[in-house]
Order: C-alpha cells, then structure tokens, then sequence
C-alpha cells in the first residue's frame, strides 16, 4: 500500500474479536487486505499475533495499534504484522513519532530483540536489513485538527499512507455520525485532494459497500468495509426479519 497497484482498489475488512476461524473465513473470501483492531476491541497481543498466523501470507496484514505509543509500536511490529495503522494522527510531530518509533536506527529507534518478526531470530538480518523499506506505516486522519495541519503532516518522510475516519472526523466537527454531512464531506475531501497532489496512497472506511461505491470511483486507492461483529449481527438480525416477513434470505 505504498503506491497504488494501478488502479485496483484494495478491498478490506476489520477484524476485531478473538475468533481464529473469523480470521480465516475472511483470508478464504479474498479479501486483499485485513485490519486487526486493537484500538477498539479487546484483542490482546497474543490473540494479534495468532490472528497474523491463522491469515498466512497470502493477504496483507495490518495492525491498529490502540495509540500513538513506542511501546505497543514495537510490539506489534514485533509480530510480524505488514503495517500498522495509527490513529489520531493530529500534527506533523505526531507522525514524526510514528516514524521514529517504527524504524530501526539510524532512521529511528525500534529497538531490536527476538521475535516472530524475523521468525524468532532465524531470518534476522534479512528482516532488519528490509523493515524500514517494506513495513508501511499508515497514519489516519480523523479529526479536524489533523485537517487543518494536514500540509505540514503529509510534508513528513516515512509515512507511506492516509487512512481517512470519517466517523471520528464528524464528532470532532461536533456532527457525531452525521458521515455524509456536507462538512464532514467537505473536509473528507480536502483530505483526499491533498493525498492526491502528493501522490500519496489514501483509503477510507464505510460501514456498507453501498457506502463505498463512490469513493472507489474517486479514486481511494484502498477501502475498509464492515467490522466481524457488525457483519455477523446483521446477518443474523436479516434471518429474523426474513422468518417474520416469511421472506427469502439472501446471503
């Protein structure tokens, strides 16, 4: 996610509750891409790191970290994770420290230790000699703040990528949930514009594919739909609705 892949949207999904055979369905549907939220889930280390091994290799892996930390940065990187994504990215020095806590020195200072990364010390110096090149570090931006500072934010090296929270932007707007409110669209797209004349990759997220639709013909190099959680209680309420209604289910 670095650069865009031509102009393929990657297509993606979010995976928040402990359940390897969720992270498994999600790998056999074809999705391009996952992210293991850790921000707003309950999900331990652990449970992110087996997640990583039940997804394989065969889809590309990200983490959200639960802030912008050097500690948990590590250690999520440490589990061999694609990228990360950080939210809250509010300033040029904010992404600064994402920088300096995801790469090794002398670009930054992940400090070095055995892990799953670099497959327990066996492909050590291969892993460190690629990591400050290969792992993509995707900043969100989603709150006005960030907006306003977003010259000065997508002006810092080492960020490879803009994940766009329309939800978060709108509360902080004092519009919570409005999404598709003309000023949340309005900073949404100022957003998107300045990717844009930076050649930067950007993605955003949306509860349903009806939702997306236009901003994969906008040119989003990226798009993340739905939550596990949220996917599965739909679909069960649409079993009860279709059972009341006497109406086919259509899954």
């Amino acid at each position: 996610m670095k650069e865009a892949d031509g102009n393929k949207c990657l297509f993606g999904t979010i995976y928040s509750f402990n359940a390897p055979p969720v992270a498994e369905l999600i790998k056999i549907s074809g999705f391009d891409w996952v992210m293991i939220d850790m921000e707003h889930s309950a999900l331990s280390l652990g449970d992110t790191q087996l997640a990583l091994q039940v997804l394989g290799d065969d889809i590309i892996k990200f983490v959200r970290v639960p802030g912008n930390d050097d500690i948990w940065i590590k250690r999520i990187l440490d589990t061999g994770c694609d990228g990360i994504i950080v939210p809250m990215v509010n300033s040029a020095d904010e992404a600064e420290r994402v920088v300096w806590s995801s790469k090794y020195p002398p670009a930054g200072h992940r400090s070095v230790g055995a892990a799953r990364a670099h497959k327990y010390g066996a492909s050590f110096n291969e892993y460190v000699a690629e990591a400050n090149r290969r792992i993509v570090l995707m900043i969100q931006i989603e709150h006005i703040e960030a907006v306003k500072n977003i010259d000065s934010i997508l002006n810092v090296k080492g960020i490879d990528s803009v994940f766009i929270g329309p939800y978060d932007l709108s509360a902080s707007i004092g519009l919570t949930g409005q999404v598709s409110h003309p000023e949340v669209r309005s900073a949404v797209n100022l957003i998107k514009g300045k990717c844009r004349e930076k050649g930067l990759p950007y993605g955003i997220f949306g509860t349903e594919p009806a939702s997306l639709r236009e901003e994969i013909k906008d040119g989003c190099t990226y798009v993340l739909c739905g939550v596990d959680l949220t996917i599965l209680q739909n679909s069960y309420r649409r079993i009860l609705e279709s059972l009341s209604s006497q109406e086919p289910v259509n899954f």
